[in-house]
Parts: structure tokens; C-alpha cells; sequence
């Protein structure tokens, strides 16, 4: 039986995702080159407000990192053979939820369990 339905280039939505991930990280000053985050005016008043806001940017940094982490490691699982099989349980993940989260290392009954 044949179907007419896209098939859906999982290793492509996981590169397109690393691409975004490394490009948000390099506009926040934390890119490939190792950077420490944006620069900002030493002279400015308000040094309160750089400190907040350098914070804001290391936090987001930070969560940026580790989903580039998980995209990692779920092209790593793609190039084993093992990509899109839940690590809970062991069946498929869903496509749709794949689809809306590449690098999801879990099916959607055990996606919120501790």
C-alpha cells in the first residue's frame, strides 16, 4: 500500500533545530568561539540593570545550551538507529510529537514522569 503522505525528514528538523540553537547562542555572545556573553558599556549608570541583564542573558544561555545538548544527543541517537524510540518504555514516539519536538527523548505517556 502506498501513501500519498509527506514523509517527514526527522535529521533535517534536528539540523535546522541545531542551526537555530548555535545562532541564538552566537547573537547572545555565546557562540563556537567560547564567547562570555554580550558586551556591555562598563561606563553605564545604571550598573544594577547590566548585572540583571547580563544574568537574563547567561540563564538564557544556559537553557539554550542544553537544548543544543539534547539535539546532540538525538542526532547521535539517529545515526545509531535508535531515534524515535521512547527511552522509558522502548516504543515509538508519536510522529506528531516528533515532529513538534525533534529532539524528544520520550513518547507522551512518560514524557512528564519524574
Amino acid at each position: 500500500m502506498h501513501s500519498d503522505a509527506p514523509t517527514i525528514d526527522y535529521r533535517q528538523l534536528l539540523e535546522d533545530e541545531r542551526r537555530q540553537l548555535e545562532a541564538e547562542l552566537t547573537e547572545l555572545g555565546f557562540g563556537a568561539g567560547g564567547g562570555r556573553g554580550l558586551d556591555y558599556d562598563p561606563n553605564f549608570a545604571d550598573s544594577s540593570q547590566v548585572t540583571a541583564e547580563r544574568g537574563e542573558a547567561e540563564v538564557l544561555a544556559l537553557q539554550l545550551q542544553e537544548s543544543l545538548d539534547e539535539v546532540a544527543l538525538a542526532i547521535t541517537r539517529f545515526e545509531a538507529g535508535s531515534y524515535g524510540h521512547c527511552e522509558e518504555c522502548g516504543q515509538p514516539v508519536g510522529s506528531a510529537r516528533l515532529e513538534a519536538m525533534p529532539a524528544t527523548r520520550f513518547c507522551i505517556n512518560h514524557a512528564n514522569r519524574p
